[in-house]
Order: C-alpha cells, then structure tokens, then sequence
C-alpha cells in the first residue's frame, strides 16, 4: 500500500518554493503533514497549537484540515522565515501567528488548554516539555516529529531523543504510541489531569 497522500493543501507548492528560496530544510514532511490534517479535522471547532511555524508546511497542512470554528496559534522564532507563511495565509481568520520564542511563549500563556499541539521545534519537545503537555486538553493529542535518526544530529541529540520517548511513554496522564512512519513521529493522548 502506497503512504503518499493522494490530497495537498493547495498552498503548498508556493511554500515549497519559498522554502527553497530561504534555504529552509526542516518543514514538515509530508505523510506527517496528511497525519496533522486528519487530526485536526478529528477537533471540530478545535482550539490547535504548533510551535514552530517554519515556512508554514506544518501550518498548511492543519488549516487543511480544520473547520470553519477551530483556531490555530503559530509560534516561531525567525520572523524572516514566518512571514513567508504570515503573507501566504494572511486573509485566513483561523490562523494567529506569533513571532518570538516558543519557550517564554508557554510560560507565559494562561489561556484555555489546546485539543492538538504540534511540537515542531526544540520548546515544547526538548524544553518547556512540561508546559506544553499541561497546556493539552484531556482527550487531546501531542503530536511531535523528527524523531528518527538524521545525518545532521548532533552528537548528543539521540540520548535526548531517547530520553524524551522514555518520559513521555512513561507518564500516567497520557496514553502514547511511538510510529516508525514519516521522519519518526509520536502521538500522545491526554488521559487525565494528574
């Protein structure tokens, strides 16, 4: 069986594109991008959450996949490579980007807690992991990639990877399942508030 999405965000060749441009290479790939659609159409009128904006791949694929009602925040560091995704999604009302730190962006958030958070950078996965899992809604879903092998790791980054699979599986208030699928992917669900 083929695992290639038969259906793309129209928006994605632009950002390709742009990425390219930027010399960009971390965007999301794209079976885990089809895996961000389907979840965020399982969250009707969905509150989403991705850290790391990038180009917008990641981005694209979500709004691909979310309802009229649901809303999105986009958190990324490099202003210059978000506003390829700032000016490509600008008439969408679902969408609120934020350019700054993703690790004083949880820390300082005191809003409502999310149905989907998609850690696609370094706060959120290696740092301020804490903060982003209290932030998930019981019954919603941590998503994070990259998580297999790369030639451009550096040389400690499997131990933290390692390390970061071991305490995930291990928490009681979330359920969680470790895919060998796309760049390496884990989903985790919230269970209960501890």
């Amino acid at each position: 069986m083929d695992d290639i999405p038969s259906r793309f965000p129209v928006s994605l060749p632009t950002l390709r594109a742009a990425a390219r441009k930027a010399d960009f290479t971390r965007s999301s790939e794209e079976r885990t991008g089809s895996l961000l659609a389907v979840l965020a159409t399982a969250c009707p009128a969905g509150r989403i959450l991705e850290l790391g904006t990038g180009v917008g791949e990641g981005t694209a694929w979500l709004l691909s996949g979310m309802d009229s009602a649901s809303r999105l925040v986009t958190i990324e560091r490099d202003e210059v490579v978000q506003k390829v995704a700032r000016e490509q999604f600008v008439s969408d009302p679902r969408v609120t980007f934020v350019a700054g730190d993703a690790g004083a962006w949880l820390q300082d958030y005191d809003g409502e807690p999310f149905d989907l958070v998609f850690a696609d950078t370094w706060p959120g996965k290696f740092a301020h992991l804490e903060r982003a899992l209290a932030l998930v809604a019981v019954g919603g879903t941590y998503v994070i990639d990259d998580l297999d092998p790369r030639p451009d790791w550096p040389e400690d980054h499997a131990g933290a990877v390692e390390r970061l699979l071991a305490e995930l599986e291990g928490r009681e208030d979330f359920r969680s399942v470790r895919m060998a699928w796309a760049s390496g992917l884990l989903l985790a669900v919230r269970s209960a508030r501890p």
